[in-house]
Parts: C-alpha cells; structure tokens; sequence
C-alpha cells in the first residue's frame, strides 16, 4: 500500500472494527429497538457504533467535520433512559471512562451537514431492518476530499466467507480501500493483514450475477428484473440488506447491483449509505455511476441531490448494464 492517507486508513479501518463488535454484542443479545421519525428501527448498536467511531476521529482528526445518520436527541429523552444506559453500558466495554454527556458529545460530532472540503461521512449501522431481522448489515465509513471519497472502511459482520454455502463456517468480514491503492479484505476474526481483492473480469452480462436491496421499497425489483431479462441473466438475484451489495461486488461474488428509484418516487441518496461502498467497488477495478451514467457527486452536503439511483457493476458490462436500464424504463 502508498503511504497517502496511511493514517485515516489505519484510523478508519479500526474505528469501524471496534463499532463492529459493539454491533454484535447488542444484537447477540438484542437490545430494545426506538422508532425514528420515518419509523426506520434505531437500535442500541447505531448510537453506540457513531459513538466509538466519532470518538475515535474526534481524538485524531478534531478538525474534519462528520456527517452522520444519527443525533443523540432521542438518548437524552428521559423516557428513553433503558436504551441510554444500554448504550452507555457497550460504549464502556471499549472505554470504560465513557459518560453519558460524554456519549452524547461523540455521537453528535457526527452531526455536521454543511460540505466541506474534507470531510467523513459515517453510517452507524447500515441495514438496521437487516440488524434487526438477524440479517445482513454494515459498518461504513468514508473520508471525502474536494467531492470524491478517498479513504472507505467498511463492515459486515454477518457476511460469510463463503456465500454460496447454506451452512458457512465463518461469517464477518471487514473491507479496507484507498482510492489509486486498491481494495482489501480481512476476516473480522483474524488478525492477518488485508489482502488485495478484485472484481470479476466478466464480460458477458448474461454470466454475471445481480445483487439489489432485500427491501423492495429500496429499489425497484420489477425494473431490475425487466434489466435483467434484456440482459439474458438467469441466475437468481443476491438479494441483501446494507453497503454489504457493494462488497459482494468489489469481492468478485456479483457482477452488477442496482438501486433504482421505484416509479413516482421523488427519493434522494444520503451519502453515507453510498460513499464507502462505492470507493471499495471503484477500488477493486469496478465502475459505479448513477442510471444516468454520471460519477457519484458528494459535494452536496448529507444528500446525492445531483444522482438518481445507483448502479455499480464489475466494469466491463457497465454500458451493456445502462443501455438495457434505459431500454427497460422505456
């Protein structure tokens, strides 16, 4: 690896490392679930994962802004006082001199949501549906400079070493990318160095294999389905929750994941649901632009408000993916 951003990297890698594991002590014992105002479940795990995370930048880079998903307004409501304690009662488990103030003040370093020239944008838990159903989710983290990602760390502490398997043996896996220096991954359970992974090298979409949003009100199943068949795909769709579609693209087990806009719908992407995934994917050799083909522009703040939808794919069937797109939405 090139010495460029060596410490963000290293900085990154095990922020989300130890958010990882205070994520799996909550939901081995799962924990009392809150409803946000959009009523998407929040969790123990996303105010305890944005606490150690933004702690940890907090300490090493007290400068940079973050832009986060959560705010601590719901922990300081009294009625709210069993979920406090729990987060407070994980956070200690990593530092044990941690407060309550002092929780509240890491977690809302996160808070910011002006753009800046660098920045962090942090996404607690990614798939909280998928926390909560014991599913797929995920850890991410990106820095972003001048508008382009260039550090990603990203988590998935329940995706296995071996996909295709009903039964694998090991599930966790922790994926580490700089952008010009490639894409890295490592089991969540060892301590050996990351290795360099790649996306395939196919170039018949037919061959390949989609991965799309569990949730079908995420995306557009039946406009996924209707590019699939102009692409003569046949194998079944990886349907999961979270940043983890990304992963499984940038590792070489799908070809092409799609976020489309279900009809009639005026959705904007966050950033944080985007910015680390899309870095690993960029970095492991593969291609992510919005449907209309354009770069992915995060320099608007919280929101992707010049994008709609995304498409990442392995690279070379990326204009065969966007020619059947806008052949099917016809």
């Amino acid at each position: 690896m090139s010495e460029s951003y060596d410490r963000e990297r290293t900085v990154a890698f095990g922020a989300v490392q130890a958010a990882a594991e205070l994520c799996q002590s909550v939901r081995d014992g799962m924990s009392e679930v809150l409803e946000k105002d959009d009523r998407t479940p929040v969790t123990v795990a996303d105010f305890g994962s944005q606490a150690l995370i933004c702690r940890a930048l907090l300490s090493e880079f007290p400068n940079d802004p973050v832009i986060g998903e959560e705010d601590s307004s719901a922990l300081r409501d009294p009625e709210n006082a069993d979920v406090r304690d729990a987060v407070i009662e994980h956070v200690r488990a990593h530092h044990d001199n941690a407060t309550a103030e002092g929780v509240y003040s890491w977690i809302d370093h996160g808070t910011a949501r002006e753009y800046s020239d660098r920045f962090w944008t942090v996404d607690p838990i990614d798939g909280t549906k998928g926390f909560v159903r014991g599913d797929q989710y995920a850890i991410a983290l990106a820095l972003i400079v001048e508008g382009v990602p260039q550090v990603a760390a990203l988590c998935c502490p329940y995706l296995p070493d071996d996909l295709d398997a009903e039964a694998p043996d090991t599930r966790g896996q922790a994926f580490l990318a700089v952008r010009g220096d490639g894409a890295y991954r490592r089991p969540l359970q060892s301590n050996d160095e990351p290795v360099p992974i790649h996306t395939t090298d196919t170039t018949d979409p037919s061959q390949g294999r989609f991965t799309e949003s569990f949730e079908s009100s995420h995306s557009s199943h039946d406009l996924a389905s209707e590019t699939g068949d102009r692409l003569s795909i046949t194998a079944d769709p990886l349907r999961i929750d979270s940043q983890a579609k990304y992963a499984v693209v940038a590792w070489g087990h799908a070809d092409i994941y799609l976020r489309l806009p279900q009809p009639g719908t005026n959705y904007t992407e966050r950033i944080w649901d985007h910015a680390a995934g899309s870095l690993v994917v960029e970095a492991a050799g593969g291609t992510v632009t919005d449907v209309h083909g354009n770069p992915l522009d995060f320099s608007h703040g919280p929101l992707l408000k010049d994008n709609t939808g995304v498409i990442a794919t392995n690279g070379p069937v990326h204009d065969q993916v966007l020619d059947a797109l806008h052949a099917a939405a016809e």
